[in-house]
């Protein structure tokens, strides 16, 4: 059912890296995507009514494109007592951790006696997508939206596809929560396009964030430059380090929690005891008797996962910085000696009682991370994915005698002799000087 895999092994490498290698769909969507975004910026509104019409099978007016405040009333209505305290329990964690994550501006003057420093601003406008119908995702909506609340960006715009009319109550009720009122039931590439470039309806935003299948991603690959992304998501994946102490039925749970997201999910185990590497794989096998989804953990553990074999936890570290997971959790006697060696991962569980699941909802860290070794080079959502950074530079005439002379050289061997005189303009009041 899963691989076994040892780091003895001739060939071991190569093993590694073809699991590492890109999961996602080899589907080619990118001609459909820039027809349907060439049709929203040409057409609009008509376009998100036909289009919605076409693949949602709803029928929409320019009217009904939004959500009514009544709406979402009615929803939130419908929403159960515990899982609207679990909402608040989620979306209070999350704003707490990311309120604390944002940055002071900075300002000084220096020894040349020039007065320099960086301000921190928020985005304008923030478009949010999130997947809908019958699937509910909630903690989507908390995870993407909170930040850019907490940055204080001053428009919030959700889009959500509701196929056959059905809109989930619980995705409504989190927008509420997480303080999102500007919601449209429109989806997939058409969604991404509108938010981009805008329509009559839907103004234009700066930055769309949230996951979406592959025309949603190929959709925000596309217009990525007339508005900014988080990223291209691929498949969610885990990398388990467990020591010869850890519960084989804990960590075939939190393996199975990861499969179970589609085939295309990665649950892998690195541990140095080949005991627990068996016990973990029996463990495996009676979950899935027993999981509603177990036909898709199933494939995602056959197709890839695996039960990696290492000589020590210092070896399995490593192993974990040539993955570079989105997920890690170290399941060792001294968790935070095997994190200290860890330079890529998206996001760290430390301990056995901290499995990724809870991170998905309630732990307060974002559940928006790089997927596909992408942790190599970048980080997950956070306050920071909605600010941007201005530097100023103030000089009186002392400060621009004292650092002038060396900025004119140097644009002078640059041959910009333009720049050399706006600078040397400052410098004397002779023009005759200042064109020498």
């Amino acid at each position: 059912m899963i691989r076994r895999l040892h780091t003895a092994e001739p060939g071991f490498a190569a093993a590694l890296a073809a699991l590492a290698s890109d999961r996602a769909s080899a589907t080619d969507v990118a001609a459909p995507v820039a027809a349907i975004i060439a049709r929203v910026r040409a057409e609009g509104d008509a376009a998100l009514i036909d289009l919605t019409r076409r693949y949602d099978r709803f029928p929409l007016t320019p009217e009904t494109l939004r959500v009514s405040a009544a709406e979402i009333d009615a929803a939130c209505a419908r929403v159960g007592a515990e899982q609207l305290e679990a909402i608040d329990l989620a979306a209070t964690r999350i704003e707490a951790f990311h309120r604390a994550q944002l940055p002071r501006d900075i300002a000084f003057t220096d020894a040349a006696g020039a007065r320099l420093g960086l301000r921190w601003g928020p985005l304008d406008a923030v478009g949010l997508y999130v997947p809908g119908g019958k699937a509910s995702y909630p903690s989507s909506v908390l995870m993407n939206a909170i930040p850019a609340r907490v940055a204080g960006v001053g428009r919030i715009a959700m889009c959500v596809p509701t196929p056959d009319g059905q809109m989930n109550d619980l995705v409504l009720a989190a927008a509420r929560r997480a303080g999102v009122a500007e919601i449209y039931r429109v989806g997939g590439a058409q969604a991404v396009a509108a938010l981009a470039y805008g329509t009559a309806t839907i103004a234009p935003v700066d930055r769309i964030v949230g996951p979406g299948n592959a025309f949603v991603a190929e959709a925000k690959r596309q217009v990525f430059g007339q508005v900014g992304i988080d990223s291209i998501a691929g498949p969610s994946e885990v990398l388990i380090i467990a020591d010869a102490g850890q519960d084989p039925w804990r960590v075939a749970l939190d393996m199975i929690a990861q499969a179970e997201h589609d085939e295309a999910a990665q649950s892998l185990l690195v541990t140095d005891d080949a005991a627990l590497a068996e016990a973990v794989a029996a463990e495996l096998a009676r979950a899935l008797e027993t999981l509603p989804r177990a036909s898709i953990a199933a494939a995602s553990l056959a197709a890839h996962g695996a039960i990696i074999i290492a000589r020590d936890l210092d070896e399995a570290a490593e192993i974990a910085n040539r993955v570079a997971p989105e997920h890690l959790q170290v399941m060792t006697a001294d968790p935070d000696a095997v994190f200290a060696r860890i330079r890529h991962a998206g996001a760290a569980f430390l301990g056995a009682d901290a499995p990724t699941a809870i991170g998905d909802y309630v732990a307060g860290p974002n559940h928006v991370l790089p997927t596909g070794g992408t942790a190599r080079f970048s980080s997950g959502l956070s306050v920071f994915d909605f600010l941007k950074r201005t530097t100023f530079v103030a000089l009186d005439p002392a400060a621009m005698a004292s650092i002038g002379p060396a900025a004119a050289t140097l644009a002078v061997a640059e041959s910009l002799d333009g720049h050399a005189r706006s600078i040397r303009a400052r410098l004397t009041r002779n023009r005759a000087e200042n064109l020498t």
